[in-house]
């Protein structure tokens, strides 16, 4: 009985090894920590319990920037993962890396419907022939978050007007007569107040189409419009109404402690917001200047699509093109969306999300689908497809923090960051030919 029971027991373990020897392993790189870690993790656990022929292995590699070095650095020593999570600024460079990407779809193959992605987010990641070459993953636009306690504690009603950057002003002026510490704070300075307020306002940001008809495209974002908003914003600073945190999102740690009032950050702001948050929240529309603009045009995306590396195995492939398509389906993208607050990639998801009722139940988290698609995009507000745009937005973080700290006008601080960023895009220009 007991050898009986042995051999059963040995061909259990050999069938168990078969089975995951059977399995093709994708490794699949990313940059995201905390709630959003967390979500990650259970999209792959769903996709692996999902099916027995492939299991993907996602690994956090550092930030957005540290991620995109990993996956270079990985691809020269021939170690490369088979899908790397992209910031939305990396990808003239990727595009540019000769050999080292393999576009989506090619993987995806014959049959992949790309008409069912959102265009304004999709078309960020297309050709100039319309074919796309990554797969939208997180893909966000900035709003502005409202603390309504805040503004109800100043005398402020949580309802007024902040559609315009105008009546922003004269919120934040009564918040600080009021006594708050915060009255506005900002995330991602440069994605928010120069590339999205470019786009938002339906102004260049730099030329040939911002850069996708042609790599000789040259900066233009010291123009009136962006000067005289880093003015506004520069005062703010000196009078204690704007409160500078950092490069990235470390304002969003000061939001969700309550201490702020109002806050420009990632419509993807919310599942933080969500979960630490212990006052009354709500989100608003991206404030315009309507001196520059009677109506606002429409915002453009952050966040990272996932590129799949090439020098992988058929088998491989295979299991990439399984993944992204149960990413891409309605109820994944749907629950992702709701989650997340980054938008809906495909028509399907967004339509599933309002007949679920979300966008009911939760007032606002359609605001960023909205700005995205309620206009067709101009050659302005399409997006960005600059080479070497991580440098560049380290350029302008620092000249834009000269003018927070009163050691530079908007003009001279912009007037440097675009002469300074002109400079690394004519040596992509020369890497590219």
């Amino acid at each position: 009985m007991k050898h009986t029971i042995s051999i059963l027991a040995a061909s259990a373990v050999l069938g168990s090894a078969q089975t995951a020897f059977a399995q093709t392993e994708i490794e699949f790189w990313h940059a995201f920590t905390g709630r959003l870690g967390e979500l990650v993790a259970e999209q792959v656990e769903t996709f692996n319990a999902s099916q027995s022929d492939y299991t993907v292995v996602a690994t956090h590699k550092g930030n957005y920037s540290e991620t995109l070095n990993a996956g270079i650095a990985a691809f020269r020593a021939g170690e490369q993962p088979d899908i790397l999570m992209v910031f939305e600024v990396g990808t003239a460079t990727m595009m540019a890396a000769k050999g080292a990407i393999k576009p989506v779809y090619e993987v995806m193959g014959d049959g992949f419907d790309q008409s069912k992605y959102i265009s304004s987010v999709s078309g960020y990641y297309t050709s100039p022939e319309g074919d796309m070459l990554s797969l939208p993953f997180n893909s966000s636009t900035p709003v502005l978050w409202v603390n309504r306690d805040k503004l109800q504690e100043a005398g402020i009603d949580p309802d007024t007007d902040l559609s315009t950057w105008e009546q922003v002003g004269t919120v934040l002026d009564q918040l600080k007569e009021a006594g708050v510490d915060c009255p506005m704070t900002t995330a991602w300075q440069s994605w928010i107040h120069l590339e999205n307020f470019s786009a938002y306002h339906d102004v260049p940001f730099a030329t040939k189409s911002n850069g996708f008809d042609g790599t000789d495209t040259e900066l233009a974002f010291n123009s009136p419009a962006q000067v005289a908003h880093i003015s506004a914003m520069g005062e703010w600073a000196q009078d204690g109404k704007f409160i500078y945190a950092g490069r990235r999102n470390e304002g969003g740690a000061n939001f969700r402690a309550g201490e702020c009032a109002l806050f420009t950050e990632s419509s993807a702001g919310y599942a933080g917001i969500k979960s630490e948050a212990q006052f009354d929240f709500e989100v608003r529309p991206l404030p315009y200047w309507s001196a520059v603009a009677s109506e606002p045009q429409n915002t453009i995306i952050g966040g990272a699509s996932l590129w799949v590396m090439e020098g992988q195995t058929d088998e491989e492939y295979a299991g990439v093109a399984a993944f992204m398509n149960f990413l891409s389906s309605p109820e994944i993208q749907a629950k992702w969306h709701q989650d997340t607050g980054y938008l809906p990639i495909t028509n399907a998801a967004g339509d599933l999300t309002r007949e679920q009722g979300f966008y009911d139940a939760n007032p606002g988290t359609d605001i960023a689908v909205i700005q995205m698609t309620a206009k067709e995009p101009t050659a302005n507000s399409k997006g960005l497809r600059l080479g070497s745009f991580d440098q560049i937005r380290t350029i302008i973080d620092e000249e834009l923090e000269a003018v927070w700290s009163g050691d530079k006008d908007a003009q001279a601080a912009l007037d440097s960051a675009v002469e300074r960023g002109n400079a690394l895009l004519r040596r992509f220009e020369q890497a590219s030919r």
